[in-house]
């Protein structure tokens, strides 16, 4: 009754287990592969399998060997065959003792010996979910701790290696190609809208959340007080000047349009010939004069200005509101989308062209650190600290979701498939454990009986 019970009970959990599979679709997929590999024999399974059943048979014609040795040992001793014949009976009495006691032994841990559930026997398939919690534990405290992390991280000396064989010109290329793959990968993936949106929108929280005001009057009054302004004033009074000897009749139609209709043509005509000159004659001064009123003017207004920018109230107040307007304008965020296409297309042409600077730029870079990291202690010694930190990081952040994955993955195994397959793998060595206490049981056994004789005596 034992053994049928357990059988339906096997049948009931792996219907349970087909019927989860079933019910998870696409859930249960990460785990199918592991699940298929513990309920599946693959070929060198099969053969692990014929190895324990050889040591099985192995260990148990040993057994049948010691009990007839016992036999007919007991049969001599009652024939009167002399001494040596208790000798070899309590050897061979021993020996069966020890071969059964291992038997009972490593049979219980794959099944209930005799199909007799004794408490404490098949602890693999009825302990198999509490083997995982344990060996889950075992796995975070002795190899996910930040001490022995680091300790192996260390002795490998991931720096010194790294740097060795990045520096090695094929080595840099390849890592070149893959850099430039993974970002054409990444700059394809995105859609420029959205990142149109994300930069577009961190320009503008950024640009509203600090005022520029102070900043512009720092900088303008640094430029004005190193004498930088005044290349530009160069520029504007040179074009000005050009401007206005190219275009004279545009100027002067200009002041006789604007003059009122009842003055005489030859009036407007003078006044215009008169505003032209006095134009042009200011504009040739301030060319030609560094020391110009109207550029020492400028400079004072200048500063005057920068002076407001860092102080004034209202000036950061009307410059503040200057910046809300140019930043909702949709030409500034159609500035931005059309920046953003204009950087994606220059960098994956990049990325694609061999030769083109910015892969000459990072394959450079990628040997010259490989050459000091491969020379350097300083270097290795940060490298390798990164990669500790990066490490210890992780472990002792999802110390609790690695360990669960292998408390889970133990748990969806099905426990018969689960104990053949440790079976096949370890079982092998098991049976030595029988033949062992055999062995070892008929030399105790030996010993003692020649003990008691020799204390009897």
């Amino acid at each position: 009754m034992c053994g049928i019970t357990e059988r339906v009970e096997r049948m009931e959990r792996t219907k349970a287990v087909e019927k989860g599979a079933g019910a998870g679709g696409q859930h249960a997929r990460p785990g199918g592969a592991v699940n298929r590999a513990m309920t599946t024999f693959s070929p060198a399974d099969e053969e692990k399998q014929r190895g324990v059943r050889q040591m099985k048979l192995t260990a148990t014609g040993l057994l049948l060997f010691v009990a007839l040795v016992y036999v007919l040992a007991k049969w001599a001793q009652n024939s009167g065959a002399g001494p040596w014949a208790g000798y070899v009976a309590a050897a061979a009495e021993a020996g069966m003792v020890g071969a059964l006691a291992d038997w009972f032994a490593v049979t219980a841990l794959f099944r209930h010996p005799l199909g007799i559930p004794i408490p404490h026997t098949a602890i693999i398939p009825t302990k198999k979910d509490q083997l995982g919690v344990s060996l889950g534990e075992f796995v975070g405290e002795n190899f996910l701790s930040e001490d022995v992390v680091r300790q192996r991280l260390r002795a490998v000396g991931i720096g010194s290696r790294l740097g060795a064989w990045l520096a090695v010109p094929e080595h840099a290329d390849r890592v070149t190609a893959e850099l430039s793959t993974a970002l054409r990968g990444a700059l394809t993936v995105l859609r420029d809208s959205d990142v149109q949106a994300v930069v577009g929108e961190a320009i503008t929280r950024r640009a509203n959340a600090q005022e520029i005001g102070p900043g512009i009057g720092k900088m303008l009054e640094k430029v004005v007080a190193d004498g930088g302004h005044k290349r530009v004033v160069d520029l504007v009074v040179n074009r000005a000047h050009d401007w206005l000897v190219l275009h004279r009749d545009e100027v002067m139609d200009a002041v006789e349009g604007g003059a009122p209709g009842w003055t005489p043509k030859f009036v407007d005509r003078k006044v215009g010939e008169r505003v032209y000159r006095e134009l042009l004659r200011f504009a040739t001064e301030m060319r030609d004069m560094p020391g110009h009123p109207a550029r020492g003017a400028l400079d004072r207004f200048l500063t005057d200005f920068a002076s407001d920018l860092q102080s004034d109230t209202d000036t950061r107040a009307r410059i503040e509101r200057l910046k809300g307007e140019v930043l909702g304008r949709g030409e500034v965020q159609d500035l931005i989308a059309s920046a953003w296409m204009a950087v994606r297309s220059m960098i994956v042409a990049a990325a694609e062209d061999e030769r083109s600077e910015l892969r000459l730029r990072v394959r450079a870079s990628l040997l010259s650190l490989g050459s000091r990291m491969a020379a350097e202690r300083k270097v290795q010694d940060k490298v390798d600290r990164w990669v500790e930190d990066a490490a210890v990081y992780v472990v002792t952040t999802y110390r609790k979701e690695i360990t669960s994955l292998i408390t889970d993955t133990v748990a969806s195994w099905d426990a018969e498939h689960t104990t053949r397959k440790i079976e096949a793998n370890i079982g092998r060595d098991l049976q030595f454990i029988r033949i062992n206490g055999t062995v070892v049981g008929s030399l105790a056994g030996l010993l003692i009986y020649t003990v008691s004789r020799a204390l009897g005596a």
